[in-house]
């Protein structure tokens, strides 16, 4: 076969593809119809989980599974969009880590807000200006983001779905490297490179900006300053710079875990976490004996931080992500105990167990 026969090929699969994806377009129309007729979630993370998982299956072809998911993630970006005008609000500008975490997630179909700061995501989503949230919740390098689990005391969104994305920082500027006097960067990116930055730019000024994409730009601005940046590199291609030096993060698997944040929590897929809050009885061993329901009922805990409660002086919030569904009979069972040690608990959602 020649190659004029292979492209003919091709261009025959092409619009059998668009004829099928012209088909299935209609059938979530129909979907969207239906959801909107009983009052449903537009997005449906379990079912989106289950289709990837079913996808991977069926593939006996030369495609790896990254590659099913992105394609089929464009697909049901699509089909989202025509379900509904859906709007994801993100930690901003435009560029952002979170950006790309939310883009990972749901594609480049629907619209997306950026938000000035975690407070605006959450706002946004609460007033049903956006119908989902994307934040950062911890980095693999640095720990818990405490911004985002400050406001969870307060609000009644739940957590949906997660995402995981690597995440690889470099070194960007318009100007040459032996003329750099100062670095700009978000206060995680520091945190994440600090020992490349010892080894290289010891004597440099290290000033925190609220994101990469806003380093990024003060890099180009500042550039007769000795200005630089560290971050991604579509930070660096949006605004005009050169990476002079990638991959400089600390940890060569730095990954950050990102929340989608919605009205409503998901039904189990049975493969799912669960992340909830309490407070504690000022008692003594009332911790102890709190963490114990967990144990009592075999359930894996698999993170737990503390933030003060900014009501009381010295009381505590704890945060736990724990395996399982809050339906599952085991985890109501040990939240039942749990409850019995503290003065407040509060299920944060419960979503797929994905580490896409």
């Amino acid at each position: 076969m020649n190659l004029d026969d292979i492209r003919r090929d091709i261009d025959r699969i092409d619009r059998q593809l668009l004829q099928l994806l012209s088909d299935r377009a209609d059938l979530v129309h129909e979907v969207g119809v239906v959801k909107k007729r009983d009052n449903l979630q537009i997005y449906a993370p379990e079912r989106e989980e289950a289709l990837l998982r079913k996808l991977v299956e069926m593939n006996s072809g030369r495609l790896p599974e990254k590659s099913i998911r992105a394609i089929y993630r464009e697909i049901m970006s699509a089909a989202l969009a025509l379900e509904d005008d859906l709007k994801i609000a993100y930690l901003g500008p435009e560029g952002t880590w979170t950006h790309q975490a939310a883009i990972k997630k749901f594609g480049h179909s629907v619209e997306y807000a950026a938000q000035a700061n975690f407070a605006e995501v959450f706002d946004q989503v609460s007033r049903r200006r956006a119908d989902y949230g994307v934040v950062p919740i911890e980095n693999s390098t640095e720990g818990a983001v405490s911004h985002t689990l400050d406001l969870f005391v307060d609000s009644h969104l739940q957590i949906c779905a997660q995402i995981l994305l690597r995440i690889e920082n470099g070194l960007m500027a318009a100007i040459p490297r032996e003329e750099i006097k100062t670095l700009y960067s978000h206060p995680q990116v520091f945190g994440q490179c600090r020992t490349w930055i010892l080894r290289h730019f010891p004597e440099a000024d290290l000033v925190e900006v609220s994101s990469t994409t806003k380093a990024a730009a003060i890099a180009r601005d500042k550039a007769g300053e000795g200005a630089a940046a560290l971050g991604g590199a579509l930070a660096a291609e949006m605004n005009g710079l050169q990476m002079l030096e990638e991959c400089i993060q600390d940890r060569a698997t730095n990954t950050t875990r990102f929340l989608v944040i919605g009205e409503k929590t998901c039904p189990p897929t049975g493969n799912d976490r669960t992340s909830l809050l309490f407070a504690i009885h000022d008692r003594p061993g009332s911790l102890v004996r709190a963490l114990q329901a967990f144990e009592h009922f075999d359930i894996n805990m698999s993170k737990i931080e503390s933030r003060p409660s900014k009501r009381k002086d010295w009381e505590y919030v704890f945060y736990v992500d724990l395996a399982g569904h809050c339906e599952d009979n085991a985890v109501k069972e040990a939240l039942g105990e749990l409850e019995k040690h503290c003065s407040l608990v509060k299920i944060l959602g419960s979503y797929p167990d994905v580490l896409e």
